[in-house]
């Protein structure tokens, strides 16, 4: 099972685009801030029940008893996509204080595969601190930057340069994005 958590920041459409191209591949839990919640639907125009049905799980951020929050649980990876400021700063700090950040929490202690994708900028020393806490601790961290080799044509194709990065990180096949293939020096 894959975790996949949208917290509030701009970007929710990475989450959502994670977990439509999850939902047909893995199986997946979703959380979601209330803050998120309402930027996605700001954003995006979808309320947080149509994204819950792309989730074989949801669990409510507060839920402190969620099997999620336990190693014992047996999830083999999370993506928190965007993640705001606020959850990075709780997850470098070790404040597992909802049901994200002690999923988070989790999947560093058991050595489980935790991606973040920081959606801010421009970027404070002190979150620049923060990421790297967690990328010392095994987290990869996925700033939502696209590439433009693949020659995006609308806003969908850098959307899908970032959720297909995110996906190869987990290891999950995806054709979301052209990849680069170098050129002919003939």
């Amino acid at each position: 099972m894959i975790i996949v958590a949208i917290t509030g920041a701009s970007g929710t459409i990475y989450g959502v685009r994670i977990l439509e191209a999850l939902s047909e591949k893995r199986e997946t839990a979703l959380l979601v801030t209330s803050t998120a919640a309402k930027i996605l639907e700001y954003e995006t125009g979808l309320k947080l029940d149509e994204i819950k049905e792309l989730a074989d799980h949801y669990f409510d951020v507060n839920d402190m008893e969620a099997p999620i929050n336990s190693g014992s649980s047996n999830f083999d990876a999370m993506i928190i996509a965007p993640c705001s400021m606020k959850t990075l700063a709780a997850i470098a700090q070790g404040y597992a204080d909802n049901t994200i950040t002690r999923a988070a929490d989790v999947s560093l202690k058991e050595k489980r595969r935790l991606i973040l994708v920081p959606r801010e900028t421009p970027l404070r020393s002190i979150h620049l601190e923060n990421m790297l806490k967690v990328s010392r601790e095994g987290g990869i961290i996925l700033p939502a930057m696209p590439g433009f080799y693949h020659k995006p044509e609308n806003i969908d194709d850098m959307i899908n340069f970032i959720a297909g990065k995110a996906l190869d990180l987990l290891g999950v096949e995806n054709r979301l994005f052209r990849r680069w293939t170098g050129h002919d020096t003939r």
